[in-house]
């Protein structure tokens, strides 16, 4: 219950030593106001004295209070507050929460959205709460004023972090990511990195990033850090910071070919999409022992995917049916179009407990009718869109169907598939998949549809130097080690 008490209010307190050492590099006099936004227990507060938090959980804004007895803490609404304070600061620190989209709702959401709003900064209506806090809290700095966050990986590749630097780098004379690999909240399988921006009021042409193992207190940000220029971020690596966690060396072969006209995208030549929504996969999906006891017909029943984990490498085939069957696995979706007449056996399965119970289900009773389970589909081949080593393109040779737990791939031009798509196990197209795709924590790499469409393919008449394999699979390699596939 704690851990996701924690989890639904981003509530994951920051270890002293590095709140101490963001407060070191926001603050530059004893003189300097700080101001935490989301204070929690007090720790980045108890680092200065000149200090204001702002915290909503009363237990938290308390022990804060304890912690650092010298400092203004107030019990509200950060975003609340923040349009109607008419205080200014010289810096900001903390670790403000991370809230997914789905729990950063209501009338919280609509105000900080209003706010950013308001000062440059539009986010769509499925960002996290972390990139708003950070926007408000730049808007309450003074000239000059500098920023130190603990912030989630995502900035690196999240599309709602493109909106959040490109208002730091309209607003900030330094903006500098500092990457960590190793986790900085062991007990959340979610990376974090650092912010440090510095110079409110300015603007900037680039953004420094330093990569680093792990961290280690030190008085001000890493030293020589890449200088990466604002417009080769917005163009070349579709405003995403972690295809700079490769060498140089990499990033500039990858580049290279990927900006070559030969190369493809796997949306280029075919659709990608997820598969169907059923409402109630136990109902629509049946054994071919249920099947045999309800004597549904074989004409309303189609084989299907359902998770990833079942797929083979390269092929499903007509004999892996069988073999599904065989084991009796729970493959056969129950498939009723609109304006199907209704078989008795079938009419008796819909009208079991199961079926009232599954026509009650969101999706069903939504729907008309609440049977017919709607996008069904037969695609051409099926990708894993979570994934360990690597993502899986199968191509599906017997026909099946496949659920929302998988991608469909649906080949609109076949000349050119034929070309480029034996190449899918090769080294570069699993390094564009790590720099196209996520972490997902747990050392997943995920897909998204939009995603997996950007996938890239050399040209096939194309052969790669030892010099350029070396470095392909190298730069693969460290992107898996980011995501810390295999630890």
């Amino acid at each position: 219950m704690v851990m996701n008490r924690q989890k639904l209010t981003g509530a994951f307190f920051t270890p002293e030593p590095l709140a101490e050492a963001l407060v070191c590099w926001a603050v530059r006099s004893e003189r300097d106001r700080l101001l935490d936004p989301s204070c929690g227990d007090g720790r980045f507060i108890a680092a200065h004295k000149s200090t204001v938090g702002i915290e909503q959980e009363p237990e938290s804004a308390g022990t804060a209070r304890a912690r650092a007895p010298w400092a203004l803490v107030h019990e509200s609404d950060f975003f609340q507050w923040a349009a109607e304070t008419p205080e200014r600061f010289e810096c900001c620190a903390g670790n403000p929460p991370f809230i997914r989209y789905q729990h950063f709702n209501g009338q919280v959401r609509k105000r900080a959205l209003d706010f950013c709003a308001r000062h440059g900064a539009a986010f769509t209506g499925l960002t996290s709460s972390w990139a708003p806090f950070l926007v408000a809290a730049a808007a309450l700095l003074n000239p000059g004023g500098r920023m130190a966050f603990v912030v989630p990986a995502e900035i690196g590749h999240a599309p709602y972090a493109a909106p959040l630097l490109e208002y730091l780098v309209a607003n900030f004379e330094t903006v500098h990511v500092i990457a960590i690999r190793e986790k900085l909240f062991p007990q959340l399988s979610e990376d974090c990195w650092l912010l440090y921006t510095d110079g409110f009021g300015g603007q900037t042409s680039e953004i420094l990033f330093s990569a680093l193992d792990h961290f280690e207190w030190i008085a001000r940000p890493p030293a020589h850090p890449l200088r990466i220029a604002v417009s080769e971020w917005r163009t070349r690596w579709n405003r995403r910071l972690r295809s700079y966690l490769m060498s140089r060396c990499s990033r500039d072969l990858y580049a290279e070919i990927v900006e070559d006209e030969s190369s493809k995208c796997l949306g280029d030549f075919a659709q990608i999409g997820i598969g169907y929504v059923s409402g109630d996969n136990e109902f629509f999906h049946l054994r071919p022992s249920e099947v045999s006891r309800w004597e549904i017909p074989s004409a309303y029943l189609h084989p299907t995917v359902r998770n990833g984990r079942i797929l083979p490498k390269r092929r499903i085939t007509r004999s892996l049916v069988d073999e599904w069957r065989r084991a009796d696995q729970q493959m056969l979706l129950l498939r009723l179009r609109h304006g199907d007449e209704i078989p008795t056996p079938v009419q008796r399965y819909l009208d079991s407990e199961r079926g009232k119970r599954a026509r009650e289900a969101y999706k069903c009773r939504t729907r008309a009718p609440w049977y017919s389970v709607p996008d069904v589909q037969i695609p051409d081949f099926v990708l894993t869109y979570m994934s360990g080593r690597s993502p899986q393109l199968v191509r599906n040779d017997a026909g099946v169907t496949c659920t929302n737990t998988v991608h469909s791939i649906r080949l609109r031009d076949r000349s050119v598939a034929r070309r480029y798509l034996p190449s899918w196990d090769q080294p570069f197209v699993h390094l564009s998949c790590e720099l196209e795709g996520h972490p997902l924590g747990g050392g997943m790499l995920k897909l998204e549809v939009r995603e997996a469409a950007r996938v890239r393919f050399p040209n096939p008449e194309v052969r790669f130097d030892r010099g350029a394999n070396n470095a392909i699979r190298e730069a693969l390699a460290e992107m898996r080690r980011w995501r810390h596939h295999g630890e």
